[in-house]
């Protein structure tokens, strides 16, 4: 493998939702997740019922992992591990123009909230892009992968 090849494969990345609402977000989102290279996606909080939109059955590629609380989630972040969260928030940077950590772990927030205090305090990055409206979480989260995959390969 050359050295050029090692760099566009190195870290990994994954994503998931502080307290989702609604199951067909979780399900898209994996989804998204699966097509756009992430490597495993995860909840905080258990808002959720079981999920029906997989269609192409990610769970069978990429790990689910369920964490009680923000708490039981910080705990987890692997070593050297950035997390970004995703939010509109006038602190927050560009998505357009920001550089993607080698490994890290997207955080986007509730449906019907944002992402909470205590999530960001684990935040070493918070990200926002333009939309002409709100997306729901299973497409915000798909357009930073998106973003993601364009920039790293």
């Amino acid at each position: 493998m050359s050295r050029k090849t090692q760099i566009k494969t190195r870290g990994y990345c994954g994503i998931g939702i502080e307290n989702p609402k609604t199951i067909t977000n979780l399900g898209t989102l994996w989804r998204s997740a699966y097509c756009l290279g992430a490597d495993f996606i995860f909840t905080i909080g258990e808002r959720y019922q079981k999920q029906s939109s997989d269609t192409v059955k990610a769970y069978r590629h990429i790990p689910y992992y369920r964490y009680k609380d923000i708490d039981d989630f910080a705990e987890h972040i692997p070593y050297d591990c950035q997390v970004v969260g995703v939010e509109l928030i006038d602190v927050a940077q560009r998505l357009e123009n920001f550089v993607h950590p080698e490994r890290c772990i997207y955080l986007l927030g509730k449906e019907d909230g944002s992402l909470s205090k205590e999530a960001m305090e684990h935040c070493q990055y918070l990200v926002e892009f333009t939309s002409k409206h709100c997306l729901n979480v299973a497409s915000a989260g798909t357009v930073v992968l998106y973003d993601r995959q364009l920039k790293t390969n």
